[in-house]
């Protein structure tokens, strides 16, 4: 790997090679140069990296006059409510996401408690680049506080969302696979406190994980048959920052990440009717729900911090990304795992069925996601091409190429990092979403 991965709101890289304590250091500071005054809330996501990461940030922290408040392992959601409750200027959670063991990485957060906006996370990369530290002198240096309880505020958000009682009638015995990350710190919590049984798979957040990080179906085979052999009626899996939420039916059936938001967009539009909001990669099941129950929906750019920004614009009463990342304003504005399962356990208490009912009643449409290889000068007379060959189609360039059609669409997006097209089809079939990305990749190579 040859440069760091940064996306609006952070960078990750591997450590020791592209991220080294001198780049979080540099990064940190130039974030803090241009945050409000206060203190910044430190997080991090289980990795045995980030103990070290953490320590260095701070130090660097402390001696540009900053105050910090180390919450140790927390979830990424977590850091986002304590930054809200604690009133901090804002916050970095150190964490590499759904990232091999040998990444780590920092995500910033505003003093709203969200993941900073496009702009700003532009500002923070132009003065890192500038190598510019403004250390402070002995009587300025900043003061380290920690946080002694980082949960308890994130618990009681959630859980005011949903009907505890009816849950906890349920009895219901829940596999929890947090993979060695930060969620179970929350999520056993959280799934005691609504009466369930729970078996957590991987709890101590020490950054060894069983199974490759990323929840997809092939990392997942393990925890699948772990589901029906203990008897539960529904497994949760994270990513190790916990924003990121799969599941799993009682046998042993993996539903994926796309079902988690469109469970919790039918469960909350049963009750609440108001905007939705979800990105331009996310499956069309979302959009078929609003307009079932007749509400306002939006679609952003890729990523949480473009979400968001869409939330915030049409007051919206739900959001979230395909990834298995639910957004709830009633919570925070942040992807959140521990909203997913609360919602998802309360669907099924509220309609006394089970979650592969709740997930056989939506619309059915498949995924296909394929790169395709483009060198990056021919890449916008390519995407061109392909506007021009799908004449039939609706086409939006919100962020690369989105062509639409009444029941398949295809998503064509430049890497930030690779010299790649990726392309994302979704169709009634998965053949029919093969053949989309198929017949793209011939388009592309031909441009």
């Amino acid at each position: 790997m040859s440069e760091l991965i940064i996306s609006v709101s952070g960078m990750r890289g591997v450590v020791g090679e592209t991220l080294t304590p001198e780049v979080a250091v540099r990064y940190a500071t130039a974030f803090s140069a241009l945050a409000p005054e206060g203190a910044l809330v430190l997080s991090r996501d289980g990795r045995a990296s980030g103990e070290m990461l953490i320590g260095a940030i701070e130090a660097a922290l402390l001696a540009v006059g900053r105050d910090t408040f180390d919450a140790d392992v927390a979830a990424t959601p977590t850091t986002g409510i304590l930054i809200r409750e604690i009133e901090a200027a804002g916050g970095i959670q150190i964490s590499a996401s759904h990232n091999p063991i040998e990444y780590n990485g920092l995500k910033l957060f505003s003093h709203e408690g969200r993941v900073i906006p496009a702009g700003p996370g532009k500002e923070v990369l132009d003065r890192y680049n500038t190598g510019r530290i403004d250390w402070v002198t002995q009587e300025l240096l900043g003061s380290p506080y920690e946080c002694t309880d980082s949960i308890a505020d994130h618990l009681e958000a959630v859980l005011a969302t949903v009907d505890p009682g009816r849950i906890r009638k349920r009895k219901l015995k829940v596999l929890l696979d947090a993979n060695h990350g930060a969620g179970a710190v929350l999520g056993r919590r959280l799934l005691e406190q609504l009466g369930c049984n729970v078996t957590v798979l991987g709890e101590e957040p020490n950054g060894r994980f069983i199974h490759p990080p990323e929840p997809t179906p092939k990392n997942l085979e393990g925890v699948c048959s772990a589901v029906p052999k203990i008897e539960a009626e529904v497994g949760f899996c994270q990513d190790p920052d916990a924003d990121r939420l799969a599941v799993i039916d009682r046998t042993g059936r993996y539903l994926g990440e796309e079902y988690t938001l469109a469970i919790c967009v039918d469960h909350v539009l049963r009750q609440q009717k108001g905007p939705i909001v979800t990105n331009c990669s996310s499956s069309r099941m979302t959009q078929d729900l609003a307009e079932k129950y007749e509400v306002p929906f939006h679609r952003s750019a890729v990523g949480e911090a473009h979400v968001v920004d869409a939330m915030l614009a049409c007051g919206a009463v739900f959001g979230g990304e395909g990834n298995g990342g639910p957004i709830d304003p009633q919570v925070g504005f942040v992807r959140d795992s521990f909203v997913g399962m609360a919602r998802i356990l309360d669907a099924m208490a509220a309609r006394e069925t089970t979650v592969a009912k709740l997930a056989d009643e939506l619309p059915r449409y498949e995924i296909v996601k394929t790169k395709i290889a483009l060198d990056r000068q021919k890449i916008a007379a390519a995407i061109d091409a392909l506007e021009r060959h799908f004449t039939d189609a609706t086409p939006d360039r919100l962020d690369g190429l989105r062509l639409d059609w009444p029941d398949r669409w295809l998503l064509v997006r430049p890497s930030n990092t690779e010299p790649i097209i990726r392309a994302v089809a979704e169709a009634k079939s998965e053949e029919d979403a093969k053949r989309l990305c198929e017949e793209a990749a011939n388009v592309l190579a031909d441009a």
